[in-house]
């Protein structure tokens, strides 16, 4: 390097953190410029809706007339009065505390066993599982199966087995209901996050299995837990915000299934209450009040699931 060119260096130790800030971001424009689509719209549909919310959730605003500040009320109102947001925030946290957790395993479990298989079964397979995720009328298939009638498959094969003597009205039930729904989002929840396991799973170094077959491993559960886990961190960490995702937002399996509201709001959710208030009452503070407090809860899940998967591989 010659002596003009040093001149030219800039040392972090000569100038404040903004001047060395500006330097960086000068030396790096190209990139900057790259991304800068990519930002643009994600400040426009993610951070500027999410600011609004916020500030929506302290008025009172019906869509017509100007928003009227009335600061905590809408927030009492939710903790306090609101009976039907207790038990929607119940069955939400129901059904996220169980399809959450369960599918993200299921997805990578099943993605383990898929990666094992040669590549052209592999590509057949993983469409196969991906399916049901992408399918439209995915739930004609469920809704017919479960069809209160006669002529629905599971009444039909257990009045023929002798098991019923008459049809069961399986998704107005209230017995029956959540179990039905909770079937359905895990058959349906081999989506994205399934495919970046895949994903992960194919770009592990091999040559680290070699390596720690030297260091002692000595079974597959360890080579998993050693080697494959903490070598795919960022597909992991991915699929579990792609499934505390879905699995908070799981209103659309149970209006699918069930009808909105539900028989006796069992399985109503959160969700439900949000567009029940935001798009039927156009009590749009209101609505944007639950909207935030699911915002927050949404981002809790991922910083415990974040902290919990800082511990693979330990």
């Amino acid at each position: 390097m010659s002596k003009k060119t040093e001149n030219k260096v800039v040392s972090r130790k000569d100038v404040t953190k903004a001047q060395w800030t500006l330097h960086m971001m000068n030396k790096n424009k190209i990139g900057y410029f790259m991304i800068a689509p990519f930002m643009i719209l994600f400040l426009i549909f993610t951070v500027i809706p999410v600011v609004l919310s916020l500030i929506l959730s302290f008025t009172s605003f019906n869509m017509i007339e100007f928003p009227k500040f009335i600061f905590m009320q809408n927030y009492i109102t939710l903790f306090l009065e609101d009976e039907l947001f207790i038990g929607a925030l119940k069955y939400t946290m129901i059904f996220a505390i169980i399809i959450g957790p369960v599918s993200y395993v299921m997805s990578f479990i099943v993605a383990w066993f898929i990666n094992e298989l040669p590549p052209k079964i592999r590509a057949v397979v993983t469409l196969i599982f991906y399916a049901p995720s992408i399918a439209g009328n995915a739930y004609v298939i469920w809704t017919t199966f479960f069809s209160g009638d006669r002529y629905g498959w599971l009444n039909a094969w257990l009045m023929k087995l002798g098991f019923i003597s008459e049809p069961v009205l399986w998704t107005r039930n209230t017995k029956y209901m959540v179990p039905i729904c909770i079937i359905v989002a895990l058959w349906m929840s081999l989506g994205v996050s399934f495919l970046s396991f895949i994903a992960g799973l194919q770009g592990v170094n091999r040559s680290l299995y070699e390596a720690g077959a030297i260091d002692g491993i000595t079974n597959r559960w360890q080579e998993v837990w050693y080697i494959t886990l903490p070598s795919m961190k960022p597909q992991l960490m991915f699929g579990a915000v792609m499934s505390i995702t879905g699995a908070f937002g799981f209103g659309d399996v149970v209006s699918s299934l069930c009808g909105n509201p539900p028989t006796d709001y069992v399985g109503y959710t959160v969700t439900h209450h949000i567009n029940e208030y935001g798009s039927v009452r156009w009590e749009v503070g209101y609505s944007a009040a639950l909207s935030f407090l699911m915002f927050l809860i949404m981002i809790g899940a991922n910083l415990l699931v974040n902290k919990m998967l800082q511990k693979v591989g330990q």
